[in-house]
């Protein structure tokens, strides 16, 4: 994808970024491979340790103060996942064979609909959310089965700053926002 605006204004056929955009409530992200550039070192005892990239914090704030609802949404069961959510402040949900299912169950609770859902995945297991959602997102490095069905594909890496782009690029369109 050489113009990530241009294809999300051709597959939303909103016109614009700005109009996908302007109808999120929920942005649902994978945890491996978008908080994180995808690498897990082990130690001895079998503890694991990931790296993340701190700006995610901040962007995710922003998303706080535009009204707009984040969570993790992730296959894998690791206490880090759950140490570094309760840092980011945001919802996490953990061991989750079914991403579709458990993100309609969300909205279902939240009384929101797929139409106002972006996703942020990178492998196999996000397709499911991927598919469904209004606003699907893949970070720079995905792998090759999941970029047809991204709408907008980050310029940065997972784990490098993709979040915190994600995050930048709604407050970038929060104007257009019919809040």
């Amino acid at each position: 994808m050489t113009d990530s605006a241009q294809a999300v204004s051709s597959v939303a056929g909103t016109g614009s970024i700005a109009g996908l955009i302007s109808r999120i409530k929920l942005i649902a992200f994978d945890f491996d491979g978008v908080f994180t550039d995808n690498t897990v070192y082990v130690d001895q005892n079998g503890t694991e340790v990931v790296r993340c990239w701190r700006g995610d914090g901040i962007g995710l704030r922003k998303l706080d103060k535009l009204g707009i609802q984040s969570a993790i949404i992730s296959t894998e069961t690791n206490p880090v996942v759950t140490m570094r959510s309760r840092k980011l402040r945001i919802a996490c949900y953990q061991g989750i064979e079914n991403k579709r299912a458990h993100l309609e169950s969300l909205l279902s609770v939240a009384g929101l609909t797929l139409s106002q859902v972006a996703f942020v995945g990178n492998d196999e297991n996000d397709l499911s959310c991927l598919q469904c959602v209004a606003l699907p997102i893949v970070v720079q490095d995905a792998h090759e089965a999941v970029l047809p069905y991204a709408v907008y594909r980050t310029k940065a890496m997972g784990g490098m700053g993709a979040v915190r782009e994600i995050c930048d690029l709604f407050e970038k369109y929060a104007s257009t926002r019919g809040e």
